[in-house]
């Protein structure tokens, strides 16, 4: 079965298409620069083969339903393309990246799942309308496709009321759903199967702390199986420090700066969003730049790296008090995955609690498996790269088969 996977940003529409028999990818792509004067476009061919084909072009790309035409018109390219016609594709899955209390799993997409995505637009304005208009191009390009939407936030729905709350009027949770809800829920939700697996035990027998850390950033608590606590909060702002995000913020810091610089509440909000986290301590926001100037010498850059191992630190150990009994931390994502100095600074001093790392498979984490501790550590470390297309795609292939 070929399953189609589409991300829709506002101005951008990544895609992937994979055979489900064997869980590879026939073909991935991006659509950049949606209703710019000129956009781009990025695809490749059997993108995890040896000289799997790539083309990139550019020419002006008007709306999404374009850029779906431009994804089909690479797919089932004469002579090229890897599928003969849209009608080889059996499911089309999207990320969706709100959906508040309403969905709680993966559902397939009708005019009432329409309706209440619709509804979930205030907490993602920025997301969900794009989310939205991909999957009604997609309900129209592929007419005999069932259309599945997987949530971010879905993952996280297990968390206990307590842990979700905010200490705010009950009405603003009644009226306008002010809650913490999570997010990064597909990829959390993947690599602690991936962990499962390496443990040798089904996931529901499994405690395990995620940490998603890349550009945007989040550490979950995950008791036999299921979510029940993460970092991010009812929007993306919260909890860790990210590129440009800056996570957890007294809100009387909000206040004052609009009061003190004559600010919006829109401004402020472009700040926490723009210019805030790494950029906003040291001007970067790559962690491979900040990296390079702490180490010629750069205070600000080291401030920066301290103070985001710090927070990391601060989750990791919280959630290690509250599940009790821990059986693997693991790290994914761009650096989760790729920076070896940020992993072993977030796991010092924790061979009292029972995780002891070993440097040498830290430092080369894809020739032992993806594990980085040392033999005996009674809490394993791993790396795991995830992947959230294939969760997508696996959520999806189980909502058309009906299964749980």
């Amino acid at each position: 079965m070929k399953i189609l996977v589409i991300n829709c940003g506002s101005s951008s529409l990544k895609y992937q298409l994979l055979e489900m028999l064997g869980e590879h990818r026939l073909a991935s792509g991006l659509v950049e620069r949606i209703g710019e004067s000129m956009g781009k476009v990025s695809h490749q061919n059997r993108p995890d083969a040896a000289g799997g084909q790539g083309i990139v072009y550019e020419k002006p790309i008007s709306d999404h339903r374009s850029a779906m035409n431009e994804a089909v018109g690479q797919l089932t390219a004469p002579g090229t393309g890897v599928i003969s016609g849209p009608s080889e594709i059996a499911a089309v899955g999207h990320r969706v990246v709100h959906g508040g209390e309403l969905f709680q799993e993966p559902v397939q997409v009708d005019r009432r799942v329409l309706e209440a995505i619709q509804k979930t637009i205030p907490l993602a304005p920025l997301h969900n309308p794009a989310n939205l208009m991909g999957i009604k191009v997609a309900r129209e390009l592929f007419p005999h496709a069932p259309q599945v939407a997987v949530f971010d936030t879905a993952f996280h729905q297990t968390i206990p009321a307590f842990a979700y709350h905010y200490a705010l009027p009950w009405s603003y949770y009644e009226q306008m759903g002010v809650r913490r809800y999570g997010f990064h829920g597909t990829s959390h939700q993947y690599v602690a199967r991936e962990a499962a697996i390496r443990l040798g035990r089904p996931p529901s027998a499994v405690n395990l702390i995620t940490a998603h850390l890349g550009s945007g950033a989040s550490i979950c608590a995950i008791e036999k199986g299921v979510s029940v606590d993460t970092s991010m909060g009812m929007t993306p702002l919260g909890g860790l420090i990210m590129g440009t995000r800056g996570g957890n913020l007294d809100p009387g810091v909000v206040m004052y700066i609009a009061e003190r610089k004559g600010m919006t509440l829109e401004e402020v909000n472009a700040v926490l969003q723009k210019e805030s986290g790494l950029k906003g301590i040291c001007g970067m926001n790559d962690l491979r730049d900040i990296h390079a100037a702490a180490g010629d010498g750069n205070a600000r850059a080291q401030l920066a790296l301290d103070m985001f191992v710090y927070r990391c630190r601060q989750y990791i150990g919280a959630y290690f008090f509250q599940l009790g009994r821990v059986d693997a931390l693991v790290f994914t994502a761009g650096v989760g995955e790729n920076d070896a100095v940020i992993r072993e600074a977030c796991c010092r001093g924790m061979a009292t609690a029972g995780l002891t790392l070993d440097p040498q498979k830290n430092r080369y984490p894809d020739r032992h498996g993806g594990e980085i501790t040392a033999a005996g550590s009674r809490i394993k470390g791993y790396v795991i790269p995830t992947n959230e297309e294939l969760e997508i795609a696996r959520q999806t292939l189980g909502v058309v088969e009906g299964k749980e």
